[in-house]
């Protein structure tokens, strides 16, 4: 049994009523598997900023990136990589499109993200002076609703399940 399969029998076990009646396997999936993602961000996140960075700038000698930038710097592949990985092989496992189509996709919602993320946390930070990690965990959620939407409808068109 690959992981993936593990995961997504586990995942599945959990897909009972009076859920099952209301929300579609697949957008079940892609909740449990973008939660678990999001929970790791989180994780990450604020590891990086209060330890790694020590909540301090980063001088990189050209350009000195803020402490919460930073992090976001150093979390997002990680995160992008598992996101994806969770995504093409549990929720949307039966999109018809190619690998590579599939990745490409996944890489400009990607991108629409990381700016949409960048200026949530300009804007929150800055302009609302909301401290740095309730602000990602904020922007996170909204970016998770432009997230499903571009993977539904774009990165994993026409994904049916069996």
């Amino acid at each position: 049994m690959t992981l993936a399969h593990g995961l997504t029998r586990l995942i599945d076990w959990f897909y009972i009523a009076p859920l099952s009646r209301v929300m579609p396997l697949q957008t079940f999936r892609y909740a449990v598997c973008g939660g678990g993602n999001l929970l790791l961000n989180w994780v990450l996140y604020a590891l990086f900023y209060n330890f790694v960075f020590d909540k301090k700038v980063v001088e990189l000698g050209f350009v000195a990136i803020s402490p919460y930038i930073a992090a976001f710097i150093v979390v997002f592949p990680i995160t992008f990589l598992t996101g994806f990985w969770l995504q093409k092989n549990i929720a949307f496992r039966y999109s018809p499109l190619k690998h590579g189509t599939q990745l490409f996709r996944y890489l400009l919602s990607v991108v629409g993200s990381i700016l949409l993320n960048y200026l949530l946390l300009k804007f929150f930070v800055e302009i609302v002076r909301i401290y740095p990690t309730p602000s990602q965990a904020l922007t996170s959620i909204i970016s998770i609703v432009y997230s499903y939407l571009m993977q539904k409808y774009f990165t994993f068109r026409g994904c049916q399940e069996p």
